[in-house]
């Protein structure tokens, strides 16, 4: 890209100016707001829209950019990912920055990556995909410049494992990541072709030299990052800069950072923040300004690397990254094999924290002085403490070297103090090897997080070290270092106690459990810690890990010690063939093995049908597709954001703001006195929610106001610094269901749509030989998780009107509601919707408050106003996912046979209406996928003071399948029978389908379940399997297995769509539909269809059709009645809407081309619409599909087998295979319902097994952000992941015999947890073995199964209990 020199200077005094490079073009700065990240400088000030703010924590990936700098010195280039919304635009002085637009474009062409992912239908909402191309670009880029083998031609000199975690660190909600990592996949030089899915590029069976040939070529110039040859003249020194209100200095000595530090001082001066990488923001939210940065990074003593025959001295500002090289580096002579081993240890351990972009500027030192100063849960600091690490500080002028564990366990050090480097010793053996005897160094280091290969904070770390003799008498432990942290404690501990009982010891059984029992007392959470029981167990764990496998084979031990050089073998090496040693969660070579997409197309309707790729994936990928916040602001634009109660139900009385605070460019407070219309912020059919609280506040995180500043960073702060006078006398909030019901607070449901029971509850339950009664479930809420969180800007208009641009679901009805907010006419509101960057419910409902605050906002200021809603605000107030109370009783023959169930569901809405009502009907749509004889049940729908809940991607119908699935799992439990014949015995045959489902049961042939069923059993080889798991189970004691397979019938429900289809003068066709492209594919299946559709005319051209078709934005003036976009089935309603448009068009043309026939005898598509627009033929049609009675619902059947394996120490889940098979109809477009299928399935793992949204005894929600909410990741998806869509052929009522993809697979996901039951089902009978008089096989697994819950029911007491059982016996 060209070089151009942006200058902006209002400065009165300035040192130096800030220079540096995006994309090639030059930016030179002359003053600088310090505080201003990167992130905030190219989205406000540049074009590059591309870097997304998907958190704010670098927790996401939607930010990274590819930062280089030039080394004069090594006349080298650096090039790493960095988290653009952490790092501070005054740290990038001389390097060039890089952007998913400066690696490939549509004005100088995309790069392979952006192409790839695109073909291999990687992206769905886009919002992530910038983010994963740079972080994939950024391997590609130091991969090649390796002195690695040249690679074959057309690939790079990645490996498949680097292409594969080169993304480990990005989120994305829609993909369910297989498609990504297939894309990264195609760079690797060792991937094996056939290992690759579905793409655009080949078709299965072609050979590898074909499929080569059809990729978008790559060659090592793609991966070359061109460093600009005007920075390599700039000063290696840091940005110095001074004005009247800011500063940031860069000091190059000690001397220079002292006289600052000591300047401070005498002027007072407390609004200083001292810097290396400023990666510490996204744990620590910064809440005051600072006006006084004093960046570390040059001064040569911080950044350091010294390594000699005592050990490596690493300066404290060195990246994390930076060490993990050094120490995987450390080969010099003067190392002995056991430092070596100790050093490359650390590494493994280091690249498990954080993601690699916030390692990469992250540093050292920074991470340490968090966890002195803050108690931040480090890892860095445990594994270090058990090494002897030693530190040096320098505190004024004194400097002194202390040991690691002085350090943390000194009061947090002053301000002034700064920690100038870390000494790692080189580890040697202290006995004399020559003596009698085999001695051998031991290290281990432990982790238990989340997530496997990082990117998430641990529930417990360890690392261990010790040396072990071998003698004839035993195995003698001659000392150790062992060492605990991040379970709730201020700081790493040394577990010294149990150090020195160990000490001088021979290892057996006995004094394993002694020490055991010693750590029980040592390691303490303290109170208010998360699960302090398990982390207990976990430390426990640890070390029984650690010590265990030298008494289970001292015969392997001893063969291994006398093989030669034995000092070599690490000590994974000699644990032998035992199996406890599993809690290395990255043992897998690849994150994902070889997965299976089987699709049958059809060419009936040609190209609906076909595969192609979705519209506008390359455009996202690039990072030039267009998103609310990417528009351009206007002139004059203001930003707000909410203030919101943290009281569940009181009067507000005033808002103030803290004393002293500094409101830098607040402009106006708006609340419900400035309404000019209704207070209202949302609508549905069934009621309306305030857009703020009058006087009384109903929830905690109900909108109280707005503050509207200068820019969102201002606001933000504002909104973080009010402080609310509440009056909460007299008030008794309902904060549970329970109390609800006591209460009787509950939301009306229409009888409409209240479902129906089915047959005779006390007959069935008379019937029964078995009865469980009163059992209960519970179930919580899940958060959306979009990438983009809610945004909106709205700009007045002439004559009074309002154009609002939205982030939004349901633009008709966000139009409606701003409309009557200001009191206005509908004509004066126009919204325009073009691209949602992830939906999943949580756009429509709750996207009207947003458009309708900043439309207030407008309205009143008269000027425009924009928010983009920050993640900790938008996980308040989203509401998510309706939580539960399930009571049901059941009967039941004695072959499982189930003859009458009835549910009593409290159901928790919140304070609002919003969809509730549905609730019920969704539930009970799913419910019934069983054969239940009877099913009788009373849901009533509570009304709390809690965040209104709102309908979020199979709402009801996930909890629905899992009651159904809870139930069955019970009823076999009870009768000690396998779960799955249970689950095949009530499944419905076609008369009770009919019976259950009445008007939604279609024809005979149609009821493809039994089937699939039964395909599902023979494809993914279940019973072979069943068998091969009941062997692992026998054969290991620290790892289970369990397998399961469940069914789906999912009821879905069509809605009046309009479409309008206009084409132009050249031939070009333009369309409209109500519905929304969330990232499900609706435009391409639209598309597909209109050039289906209008090739019926049958002339010249109509194979280019579909290249001429556009789909554009949502404009609620242009296109009315447009609804929701929900249910799973807006994709195929718009396909039918503008299919009747075209067969008006077709009409209309055809009969005009016979004219022209008869003159021209043949004709082309592009001549026929000129002639025809010359001669008046009205080319523009609009249709409303409202579908008819036969239409109207139909269900959709699939089935899925998960096989898991918990690890009975940790808890650990890892999904190893899942099958599924689908029925999709007729698909429109098989790549697009398999991306919603494997997306929909991965959105269910998180709900089933990672996501907790806690709140407060208040009801605010507690989760913040990435660092508390886990959504699943690359490696946390199933190790192989094989889907076959079924096409089942012609549905005469349905829109070209398809069916919906969205929703129903989502439900699919149980299969996981049952999977994860039957493992801990293996593990509790074990456990029942060892003594104890639990029911193995009789428990409450709870949602989601995450790690504390799967291990309490594995026995938090399993080590001490074998222990006990083994020296017992």
């Amino acid at each position: 890209m060209g070089e151009h020199s942006h200058t902006r200077t209002t400065t009165k005094r300035t040192e130096q100016s800030l220079v540096f490079a995006v994309n090639g073009e030059r930016f030179e700065l002359f003053q600088v707001d310090p505080s201003t990240t990167l992130l905030e400088f190219l989205r406000c000030q540049t074009s590059f829209k591309s870097l997304k703010l998907g958190c704010g924590e670098g927790g996401c990936g939607a930010c990274v950019v590819l930062l280089s700098k030039y080394d004069p010195f090594l006349d080298k280039v650096e090039d790493f990912t960095v988290s653009s919304c952490l790092t501070l635009l005054c740290s990038v002085n001389g390097c060039s920055i890089t952007t998913a637009e400066g690696i490939g474009n549509s004005k100088d062409g995309f790069h392979p990556i952006q192409e790839r992912f695109s073909g291999f239908h990687a992206s769905q909402c886009g919002y992530c995909t910038p983010g994963m191309c740079v972080s994939l670009y950024s391997a590609l880029v130091n991969a090649d410049k390796s002195d690695r083998p040249e690679p074959r031609p057309g690939f790079s000199k990645l490996t498949v494992p680097e292409a594969e975690k080169s993304i480990a660190g990005n989120l994305c909600r829609c993909t369910g990541y297989r498609p990504i990592v297939d894309a990264c996949k195609t760079f690797a030089t060792d991937v094996d072709m056939e290992d690759l899915g579905l793409n655009s590029f080949w078709r299965k069976g072609e050979c590898d030299e074909v499929k080569l040939r059809r990729l978008p070529p790559y060659s090592h110039g793609n991966g070359t990052c061109v460093f600009p040859e005007f920075l390599k003249n700039k000063t290696k020194a840091g940005f110095n800069m001074e004005s009247e209100a800011c500063y940031w200095y860069s000091p190059v000595s000690l001397q220079q950072l002292q006289r600052l530090l000591q300047m401070d001082d005498e002027n007072n001066e407390t609004s200083r923040k001292i810097v290396v990488s400023n990666t510490g923001m996204g744990y620590y939210k910064e809440l005051i300004r600072f006006n006084k940065y004093i960046d570390l990074r040059y001064i040569p003593e911080l950044s350091i690397i010294k390594k000699d025959h005592t050990g490596i001295e690493i300066g404290a500002a060195v990246t994390i990254s930076k060490a993990i090289e050094t120490l995987k580096e450390a080969n010099e002579p003067q190392f002995s094999q056991e430092g070596k081993l100790v050093f490359k240890k650390l590494a493994d351990h280091m690249e498990k924290i954080a993601s690699g972009f916030l390692r990469n500027s992250a540093s050292i030192g920074g991470n340490l002085m968090m966890a002195q100063r803050k108690h931040f849960p480090s890892d860095i600091a445990t594994i270090l403490l058990s090494v002897d690490a030693m530190v040096d500080i320098l505190t004024d002028q004194r400097h002194e070297s202390i040991m690691l564990e002085e350090f943390l366990g000194r009061p947090p050090l002053d301000p002034k103090s700064v920690l100038l480097a870390i000494k790692i010793p080189c580890w040697r053996l202290s006995v004399d090897i020559s003596s009698q005897g085999y001695t051998k160094l031991l290290f281990e280091t432990y982790r238990a997080a989340p997530r496997p290969i990082g990117n998430a904070l641990p529930y417990m770390n360890s690392a261990f070290l010790a040396e072990v003799s071998l003698s004839r008498a035993g195995i003698m432990l001659n000392h150790c270092r062992l060492t605990f942290g991040a379970y709730g404690t201020k700081h790493a501990i040394r577990a010294r106690n149990v150090e020195e009982f160990l000490s001088a010891k021979f290892l057996n059984t006995s004094v394993l459990y002694e020490a055991i029992k010693i750590l029980e007392i040592t390691v303490v959470p303290e109170d208010g810690t998360s699960h302090p029981a398990y982390r207990l167990s976990l430390a426990i764990g640890f070390l029984f890990d650690f010590l265990y496998p030298l008494l289970e084979n001292p015969s392997e031990i001893s063969s291994f010690w006398s093989d030669g050089d034995n000092k070599a073998l690490p000590f994974s090496d000699f644990k032998g063939k035992q199996d406890s040693n599993q809690l290395d969660q990255t043992k897998f070579s690849t994150l994902l093995s070889s997965a299976k997409q089987v699709v049958q197309l059809s060419e009936e309707y040609n190209p609906v049908g076909e595969p192609i790729k979705k519209v506008g994936a390359t455009l996202q990928a690039s990072g030039e597709a267009v998103y609310v916040d990417d528009i351009p602001s206007p002139s004059n634009c203001l930003h707000g954001a909410f203030i919101y109660s943290t009281e569940p139900l009181a009067w507000v009385k005033d808002i103030e703001f803290k004393p002293g605070s500094s409101l830098d460019g607040v402009i106006k407070l708006i609340s419900s006195k400035d309404i000019p219309g209704e207070n209202i912020g949302a609508q549905t059919m069934f009621g309306s929610e305030p857009l703020y609280a009058d006087e009384l506040t109903e929830c905690a995180g109900q909108r109280i106001a707005l503050v509207v500043a200068d820019t969102q960073r201002n606001a933000d702060m504002a909104a973080n610094l009010a402080v609310i006078d509440y009056d909460k006398e007299n008030l008794d909030p309902i904060l549970s269901v329970e109390e609800a019901f006591e209460r009787c607070s509950f939301f009306e449901v229409p009888s409409s749509l209240y479902p129906e029971q089915v047959g005779d509850f006390y007959k069935g339950m008379a019937e029964a030989d078995h009865q469980i009664h009163s059992a209960e479930i519970k179930l919580g809420s899940q958060y959306y998780f979009y990438m983009e969180t809610q945004a909106a800007l709205a700009v007045p208009d002439e004559d009074n009107c309002m154009i609002v641009y939205s982030s939004s679901q349901c633009p008709e009805l966000t139009h409606r509601t701003i409309a009557k907010c200001l009191g206005v006419p509908g004509h004066n509101v126009r919204v325009i919707t073009r691209r949602v960057g992830g939906g999943f419910g949580g756009k429509a409902v709750k996207a009207m408050p947003v458009s309708t605050a900043c439309a207030l906002a407008a309205y009143k200021l008269q000027r425009p106003v924009r928010m983009y809603v920050n993640r900790q605000t938008d996980m308040i107030m989203a509401g998510g996912r309706h939580p539960m109370k399930i009571t049901y009783s059941v009967g039941f023959k004695g072959n499982g046979k189930i003859t009458a169930l009835r549910l009593d569901i409290l159901i928790d809405a919140g304070i609002s209406v919003d969809i509730s009502p549905l609730l019920p009907n969704h539930m009970f749509g799913s419910l019934r996928k069983y054969d239940w004889g009877a099913l009788a049940f009373d849901i009533k729908v509570c009304k709390t003071n809690r965040p209104s809940r709102s309908s979020m991607r199979a709402p009801g119908e996930v909890q629905g399948s899992f009651i159904a699935e809870a139930i069955i799992e019970n009823v076999a439990s009870i009768l000690s029978l396998d779960v799955d014949s249970v689950r095949s015995i009530n499944l419905h045959k076609y008369e009770s389908l009919e019976l259950f489902f009445k008007n939604s049961a279609g024809e005979p042939l149609e009821y493809t379940l039994p089937s699939i069923w039964n395909k599902l059993g023979t494809s993914s080889s279940f019973y072979h399997r069943v068998e091969i798991l009941k062997q692992f189970n026998r054969c290991n004691k620290w790892q289970k297995r369990g397998i399961s397979r469940v069914p789906i019938v999912h009821e879905v429900t069509l809605k009046a769509t309009p479409g309008k289809v206009s084409i132009l003068y050249d031939g070009s066709i333009v369309v409209e539909v109500g519905g929304i492209e969330l990232g499900q594919g609706l435009w391409t299946k639209v598309k597909q269809m209109t050039a289906y559709a209008l090739s019926l005319i049958q002339c010249g051209g109509i194979d280019e059709l579909l290249e001429k078709v556009r789909v554009i934005q949502t404009d609620t003036l242009s296109l009315i009645q447009g609804g929701s976009t929900s249910g799973s089935t807006t994709s195929e309603s718009s396909c039918e809407a503008v299919r009747r448009c075209c067969d008006i068009l077709v009409e209309r043309l055809t009969a005009f081309k016979e004219r022209l026939v008869e003159q021209m005898e043949s004709i082309k598509w592009e001549t026929l619409i000129l002639q025809a627009y010359n001669s008046s033929v009205n080319l523009s049609a609009i249709s409303l599909y409202v579908p008819d009675i036969s239409s109207l619902s139909y269900l959709n059947y699939g089935a899925a087998v998960s096989e898991v394996e918990i690890d009975v120490l940790t808890g650990q889940t890892t999904i190893l295979q899942t099958d599924i098979i689908y029925d999709c109809g007729q698909s429109l477009n098989p790549a697009v319902d398999l991306g919603q299928i494997e997306g929909a399935f991965v959105q269910g793992i998180g709900f089933f097994m990672l996501e907790e949204y806690p709140t407060n005894s208040k009801g605010l929600v507690t989760a913040e952000g990435t660092w508390t909410y886990k959504i699943p990741t690359v490696d946390t998806i199933p190790k192989q992941f094989n889907v076959e869509i079924l096409n089942s052929g012609h549905h005469k009522h349905r829109v070209l015999s398809s069916k919906a993809s969205g929703e129903p697979p989502l439900t699919l996901a149980v299969s996981v947890h049952c999977a994860i039951r039957a493992a801990i089902k293996e593990a509790r009978e074990q456990l029942h073995s060892w003594g104890g008089d639990e029911s193995s096989s009789t428990f409450k697994l709870e949602v989601p199964a995450i790690m504390p819950v799967v291990k309490e029911l594995c026995g938090l007491d399993s080590v001490q209990r074998f222990l006990q059982w083994t020296i017992g016996s």
